[in-house]
């Protein structure tokens, strides 16, 4: 069976489709690189002036890994998923109908196909280079068994969005049949009332208090689920949230180092400022003393000039009286 484009962590130009598409995407990507692809994506649409995809996108939260391997198999095997899902509808329609016969070959169809898929996803799982612990991989199991129990999860499942694993309702059925209905028994004539046997109260009163004892224990069963699953969806927030906390201390520690760098060029353009400075006015001096030698220069050749004239004009008159 081909996998689907975008699993196993999809790199590149973010999809600039629809929201869906993104979060399909997004779901089978692993949880490792959960939070930088959405942001990616968040980005991309903000970018394309896609506010309220962006927020959507955004608000995506970050799958546990056996939700996302649930997520992962769900999505890689559609063929066996649509035959798991199956297998759950006539489970609870059996169940529904005290069908014994059909109950117990449906149940044993269960645990062979729970394993295999349970085990079908680990192995997507470890092709995608995210090995399943034995914790991660039984939170797959109780996600399958939810999922051939109770419709909501199968729903829930079969759109490849989960973000923790799912728990089977505590009223599931067993592996147990059901006890077949009476067979009603051909009417006779009341029998003459009898004395009820000694103890037979005591004896209600005790199984009442074992039920009793048993409701309890089930609510507290599915309490401390509520509550695990309330644990590991705030794990995965601070996940989220140090991953951001560690990308913008990258960021911030890049733009200090830019100020730095700022910093250090312009102390060294205020230096080059001080020391052109001080050279125009050097130079400033150099012109003025240039200037004025050229003006004495000027003045000594005019007076030099004038000399020869005279000197020139002497001579000229001298040789005529000659």
């Amino acid at each position: 069976m081909r996998r689907r484009s975008g699993q196993g962590g999809k790199t590149g130009t973010p999809d600039t489709g629809s929201v869906e598409s993104v979060l399909d995407e997004l779901y089978t990507t692993p949880p490792s690189d959960f939070v930088s692809r959405r942001e990616e994506h968040a980005a991309a649409a903000r970018t394309g002036g896609r506010k309220e995809d962006a927020r959507l996108i955004h608000a995506a939260r970050r799958p546990t890994l056996a939700a996302w391997a649930a997520n992962l198999l769900a999505r890689s095997q559609p063929e066996e998923s649509r035959r798991f899902l199956e297998l759950g509808q006539s489970l609870r329609e059996a169940h529904r109908t005290l069908d014994a016969a059909g109950l117990r070959e449906l149940s044993a169809q269960r645990r062979r196909i729970v394993t295999a898929l349970s085990r079908q996803a680990a192995h997507l799982a470890d092709e995608a280079g995210h090995r399943l612990s034995q914790g991660a991989q039984r939170e797959v199991e109780s996600t399958l068994r939810a999922v051939l129990a109770d419709q909501e999860a199968a729903d829930r499942w079969s759109g490849g969005r989960l973000e923790v694993a799912l728990t089977p309702p505590s009223e599931f059925p067993s592996d147990a049949s059901p006890a077949a209905p009476a067979t009603p028994a051909r009417e006779k004539p009341a029998p003459a009332p009898r004395k009820q046997p000694a103890g037979t109260g005591a004896g209600d009163e005790l199984a009442e208090r074992r039920r009793k004892r048993q409701e309890d224990l089930a609510r507290a069963e599915q309490e401390a689920e509520r509550a695990a699953e309330q644990l590991r969806d705030a794990q995965a927030r601070q996940a989220d949230a140090e991953t951001l906390l560690r990308r913008t201390d990258g960021e911030h520690d890049r733009a200090r180092e830019a100020v730095s760098a700022a910093e250090d060029e312009l102390r060294t353009a205020r230096e080059d400022l001080d020391r052109t400075g001080r050279e125009r006015r050097d130079a400033e001096e150099a012109a003025r003393t240039a200037r004025k030698a050229v003006t004495g220069a000027e003045r000594e050749a005019r007076a030099a000039a004038r000399r020869v004239d005279r000197l020139a004009a002497r001579a000229g008159q001298r040789g005529t009286s000659d």
